[in-house]
């Protein structure tokens, strides 16, 4: 397995993503979170499968991010999968915003880790991949998988 960067400590990360989509860019965003949010995240209680997120009124939203209730918080308890702030520059926002208006591209969560003690989420621009990309993808991971037994 890979070693973490250093200062880097990773939550979660979506594998899933990189087996349904091309990546075309990456971005690196911090996010604005409840203090119960942090301390589940510092547990290691952050899932991105089937999050996505999307750019409205030129402000960037991760949706369907599940991160965990803290037991410890208990009536200050945060909701699940509720809409996140992503924090990233106007620039890139309306960079991003453009490349969505023309279709054919999403964005999709790749990584949720802190680095320096702050929240950030590795988002992708995504392009949906065919059956026939997805099979060749499995092909090759097989192919590699018998190469080392």
């Amino acid at each position: 397995m890979k070693k973490e960067p250093e200062g880097i400590k990773i939550i979660a990360k979506n594998r899933k993503a990189f087996f349904e989509y091309h990546i075309e860019e990456k971005l690196e965003a911090g996010l604005v979170l409840s203090g119960s949010e942090v301390k589940s995240l510092r547990d290691g209680r952050g899932n991105l499968s089937d999050s996505y997120a999307v750019v409205k009124n030129g402000e960037a939203f991760l949706l369907h991010a599940h991160i965990s209730p803290y037991p410890p918080a208990a009536g200050m308890n945060h909701e699940p999968k509720r809409a996140r702030k992503l924090l990233l520059h106007g620039k890139e926002i309306v960079k991003l915003d453009d490349k969505l208006r023309r279709g054919g591209c999403t964005l999709i969560p790749l990584m949720l880790y802190f680095k320096k003690g702050r929240a950030k989420v590795e988002i992708g621009l995504a392009i949906g991949k065919k059956k026939y990309d997805k099979r060749a993808a499995i092909k090759k991971r097989e192919k590699i998988g018998r190469a080392h037994v």
